[in-house]
Formats: structure tokens, sequence, C-alpha cells
């Protein structure tokens, strides 16, 4: 392998390779560029904490991020993940008539110290007013018909919860119900939460649109959203509350601001408004100090390295799929860029195939890397070209 640099700070052209994207125009050093990040606001009280940047998934800093917690109500968002996957895969629909069990009533309704819906025993509604009645107000009912109506039982349905979470990353959380409510190996971390945020953000965008509804109504009973930021933050959509006495008050929050979104997850905290507060400055803290760049385009090619036996000389190369990086603010013109790259390449070379890596850092450390691939197949080169790249590979080694 050998590496070919990018040079510069916004990554621009040099030594004849092409890059994704033309860098803007130099702005004037702000004073505070050089200043460090402050750290954040982290909460006085709290058993968890994080800040992630959504488009990259690198978190910014927090707290005991692996630390094993209860996930309270926030269980929910993973139940709403698998019935969005269970649909996208034609296995329920939205019109789907959702029967409220007498056991969803009696172990979710409102004779249980729990939020509930409200949705009437032995009656249905479609699956996506169940959802909403999940979504908004919490409702364990809900959640335990939802589980039935997809899965038979809320035990089948956990085994669902945890196929799911171990293709979205999840690899320290384990789930036995579809609620949240207490219970034994019921278990996930902050940032197990934050990927499960992730994903139903980019995989389910229209399910995770449920959860900025500030209130819906069952029968005579309007209930409000228990995130208090969507009161309080034009700029937050979501995601899920959570309480119990052993997890304490916890909150999954998100907000995009321009092209920006984040993650917050607070778990633990000592009340309905603390863990607004705290994730409400955990978001302006990274807004205000981190800012995330696209630097190449998934299949624009950066390099075109040399190519022996093929039909062509070369073969461009570049990243499969967008590559992001997240810097603090003033910091994007110190990247810098490198390409490792096998020393000889042999055709034929199929599209797709992954040829080297392309590396970003930030004053020495990795920020981030990607696979670098063939954009278009070389094909082998006829037989007297194939012949006469085999002397020439012999006499050059």
């Amino acid at each position: 392998m050998f590496s070919v640099v990018l040079v510069s700070a916004a990554l621009a052209a040099g030594s004849g390779l092409a890059i994704a994207q033309t860098p803007a125009p130099a702005r004037p050093a702000a004073l505070s560029d050089n200043l460090p990040v402050p750290d954040a606001p982290a909460p006085k009280v709290s058993k968890a904490w994080l800040v992630m940047d959504f488009a990259t998934g690198q978190v910014l800093a927090g707290e005991n991020v692996d630390t094993p917690v209860e996930p309270a109500s926030i269980t929910k968002v993973m139940t709403s993940y698998v019935i969005a996957a269970e649909m996208a895969a034609g296995k329920v629909k939205a019109s789907d008539p959702v029967m409220m069990s007498e056991n969803a009533w009696r172990s979710g309704g409102a004779g249980t110290d729990g939020s509930y819906s409200g949705f009437e025993v032995n009656k249905t509604a479609p699956l996506e007013q169940m959802e909403k009645g999940m979504v908004v107000q919490s409702g364990n009912d809900a959640a335990i018909a939802l589980a039935e109506h997809v899965a038979g039982s809320e035990q089948a349905f956990a085994q669902l919860m945890n196929a799911y979470a171990k293709k979205i990353g999840m690899k320290a959380s384990h789930f036995v119900n579809p609620h949240g409510l207490t219970a034994e190996g019921h278990i996930t971390t902050a940032h197990d939460l934050a990927l499960l945020g992730r994903a139903l953000i980019r995989d389910f965008p229209e399910a995770y649109s449920y959860n900025k509804i500030k209130e819906f109504t069952v029968g005579p009973i309007t209930q409000p959203n228990r995130n208090l930021l969507l009161w309080r933050d034009a700029s937050v959509d979501g995601i899920k509350t959570g309480h119990t006495s052993s997890a304490g008050y916890c909150l999954m929050a998100s907000a995009k601001r321009g092209d920006q979104r984040l993650i917050t997850v607070v778990m633990g905290d000592t009340s309905e408004n603390q863990r607004a507060v705290d994730s409400q400055a955990l978001l302006n803290w990274g807004f205000r100090f981190h800012e995330t760049h696209r630097l190449y385009e998934a299949g624009k090619a950066l390099a075109s390295p040399k190519v022996w036996k093929g039909e062509q000389n070369v073969v461009q190369v570049g990243v499969a799929q967008p590559l992001l990086v997240t810097t603090a603010r003033g910091k994007y013109d110190r990247l810098k860029a490198t390409m490792d790259l096998p020393k000889s390449l042999v055709a034929p070379i199929a599209k797709g195939q992954k040829i080297g890596t392309v590396k970003v850092t930030l004053d020495g450390k990795l920020v981030a890397q990607a696979p670098l691939v063939a954009v278009s197949a070389v094909e082998e080169g006829g037989f007297f070209k194939r012949l006469w790249h085999e002397l020439l590979m012999w006499w050059q080694s």
C-alpha cells in the first residue's frame, strides 16, 4: 500500500487528484477559532448522558455512555422501529384494526400506575392511531396492544425488538417488553439509545414524525406529549421521554438547525423539567461549537490509480457512501485527508470493488475513514496487452 495526500484544509485538489466538491472561499479567521471547545454542560444529576451528531454518529460528549441503564418509556422508540420495519416488509399495515385486548388494558391501562392511551377494551382502532397513542401519550396499553397485533404476544414481540436492535448495532441492549416498565433483564445504554434514535430518523422518517405531535386525543381524553422541549425550542422534533421510580426521569431529544441534526440522551435526571433543561443545554452546546461537513459525494472519482492488464490503464476510485465529518467550529480548514492505495492493481476490477481507504485527520487525530471502491469496472485487456504488461511488471519489480 502507498498513501496519497489530499493536501489542504478543504481537501482541495492536488497532485492531479479530483475531489468531490470545490472548497468555499477562505473566510477570515475568527478570534475564537484557536480556542478550545468548552466542556459540555453535564447534567448535575444523571446516570448517563451524551450528545451525538446525527449525520456521522460521532459522540461529541458524554458520561457513562456504555453503562447499563433502564430505558423506561424510551423503550417505545424501539417498539416504533419494529412496527415501521414490519410495515415496510408488508407484514402489517397502517390501517390494520388493532384490538385493545383485556391483557393490554389490564396491564397498561388506566387502572395501572403508568401512562395510558385510553382506547376502549375489546375494541379496535387503526394501527396508525394506536401507535400515535403510544408515541404521543406514551400509552403502555397501546404498546402492548401493538405488540400483540404484530407478533402475537409481548414475548414474541420482544424477540423482534432484540433482533432489530442487533441490526441497528445496539450491542448492550436487551428488551423484554414493548413499553419499558421495570423488568428484570430489560436494559440498554445511552449510546445504544442514541443509535436507535438515529436509526428511526434515518430509516423511517414518517414513523419518527409522530414524535413531534404535541397532543393526541382518544375518545374524550386529550393528553399532551411529555417532551417539554417541543414547546420551548422550534428546532426540536422528538424523540421520547421516560420515567419510572428506578430509572428516574429520562429524555432522548433531537433537533435540526439548518443542515445539522443532533441527538441527546439524558438518563436518570431529577424531574420532568430538569431533563428538558439539561437536554436543551446539551443541544445548544453541540450546535454552538460543532459543525458537520460533507467531504466527498458517493460515486465521484477521487483518484485514478494505474491498472495493469486492463482495457483501461487507470481505474477511478471514490467512496460508496457520502463521507461526512464533524469538527469543532473553525477547524474545518485543518482537516487533512490521505488515501491508502495498493502499489499495484491488476485487471479485472469490478465496479464497487474495494481498492483502498481514505482517512481524514484533524491535528493528527483520525476523525473519519471510509473504503475506497472502484467507481467503474475495468475489464481485462487483450492477449497482447496482458503479455506486454506482464513483461513490464516483471521488469519494474
